[in-house]
């Protein structure tokens, strides 16, 4: 029956949940694990290096884009998964051996591919899958002969169907070590298995990353507290000349504080979230008790849980210091704020008087401006009379001056008045 048209990512999408699937696992297996930090560039490089190694022993390469790849080239199986920050790899080998962690899958990798990965290790453990009916030893000989005398941590998995051992710990070799032993699992159960010992050795790791930089932010923290005490003291007896200073200091402060908040972001929210993988992981395993040892959850509770305490401790106190200095300078701002007003008070005022001053001096010159027309209009009437009577005609030009003076001062005086309240109207 024909649908409508696929959304351009529903393959993609619905192929997500099958990426990364576990490897079937037949006893007895030997599994060396890498876990490798790398960059974007890293990542593509490793890539690179699978395709190259698939190619040496006639397999065919991861195709381009590959998160994945599983093959198997004969002496040994490889699994290599590309992650956000890292890249990880599993070389298996199947069959007896006289040890169990005697002659680990890794020694089957040409040594020369294996130095040229690229990355930083974070994880490399050594695991061993074999019959617990083959074991015939007790715990504490295992610990003894296996894992140096170390305490080890273990639990019976999945409602008794196998038990899983480890100390922790990285040997002389570089590796840890993981013993694994099969009840009555099947090869898809025991790749599930180990697959998730391994996610939580690995998430854990990747989680504990934000633990220096949590102890390497706590000084900074400290002592962006106590500057930020110091500026606020001073702002309670701080004068208008103080204020530009504080407001520098404050500025710096909040500057460095976002600076390192936004570098530590990202490790800090990864923290939280490869924790909770760690979580996931071991309630998977179903855990049940083996007498007088530490299960998975108490060991890794007991060890991650105080750092992740850490880490929201410290993202807690960044925050709030963020906070205390968005409101310490909300406060500098609006007291400068105040004052500037104050100022631009006091300048108005200023200028009001000014403007006073010029209207005074306006009337003072508009009055001597009438006297000064009506002085010169006046000189005119007088030449005019004096004319006038020069015709013939009886006049006198001194009564005519002095008639005509309070009508030109009127109409002089009027006329400015008149000049004045069109310019003032106009502008």
């Amino acid at each position: 029956m024909p649908i409508p048209q696929n959304n351009p990512r529903r393959i993609e999408l619905n192929d997500e949940v099958h990426s990364r699937p576990p490897e079937a696992l037949v006893v007895p297996t030997r599994l060396s694990y890498l876990a490798l930090l790398c960059s974007a560039a890293q990542r593509d490089q490793a890539w690179g290096m699978v395709g190259d190694l698939a190619r040496r022993y006639g397999c065919v390469p991861p195709p381009a884009g590959a998160v994945h790849y599983s093959a198997d080239f004969g002496p040994f199986r490889l699994k290599w998964e590309r992650h956000t920050e890292f890249a990880r790899y599993q070389f298996i080998v199947n069959g007896e051996g006289s040890e169990p962690f005697a002659q680990p899958a890794i020694y089957a990798v040409p040594d020369e591919w294996i130095a040229a990965l690229p990355g930083e290790t974070l994880v490399a453990a050594h695991l061993a899958l074999i019959k617990e009916s083959d074991l015939r030893l007790d715990y504490e000989t295992v610990s003894k002969k296996y894992f140096g005398g170390n305490i080890l941590v273990g639990a019976a998995l999945g409602a008794g169907v196998a038990t899983a051992l480890t100390d922790f710990r990285i040997h002389e070799d570089g590796f840890s070590r993981f013993l694994v032993l099969d009840r009555s699992m099947s090869a898809r159960q025991s790749g599930r298995m180990v697959q998730r010992l391994l996610e939580i050795d690995t998430y854990r790791m990747m989680a504990s990353l934000a633990l220096p930089v949590a102890r390497e932010l706590a000084p900074l923290l400290t002592r962006g507290e106590q500057e930020l005490a110091k500026i606020t003291a001073a702002l309670v007896d701080a004068n208008p000349d103080d204020e530009p200073v504080l407001l520098d200091r404050l500025t710096r402060l909040g500057a460095e504080i976002d600076s390192r908040k936004a570098a530590n972001y990202y490790r800090f929210s990864a923290a939280s979230a490869y924790y909770e993988l760690v979580q996931r992981r071991i309630a998977d395993l179903r855990e049940h008790r083996i007498e007088g040892m530490q299960l998975f959850q108490e060991f890794t509770e007991r060890r991650l849980a105080p750092a992740m305490n850490t880490l929201r401790a410290v993202a807690s106190r960044q925050e709030s210091l963020t906070e205390r200095l968005a409101r310490a300078v909300q406060l500098l701002s609006t007291r400068v704020d105040i004052t500037r007003e104050s100022q631009n008070q006091k300048v108005l005022e200023s200028m009001n008087r000014r403007a006073k001053l010029q209207l005074r001096l306006q009337q003072t010159v508009e009055g001597l401006s009438v006297a000064a027309v009506t002085y010169y209009v006046v000189g005119l009437v007088g030449y005019a009379a004096k004319g006038v009577k020069a015709g013939g005609l009886e006049l006198n030009p001194d009564i005519a001056v002095a008639l005509s003076i309070p009508l030109v001062a009127a109409l002089t005086a009027y006329g400015l008045h008149r000049i004045r309240r069109i310019v003032t109207r106009s502008s």
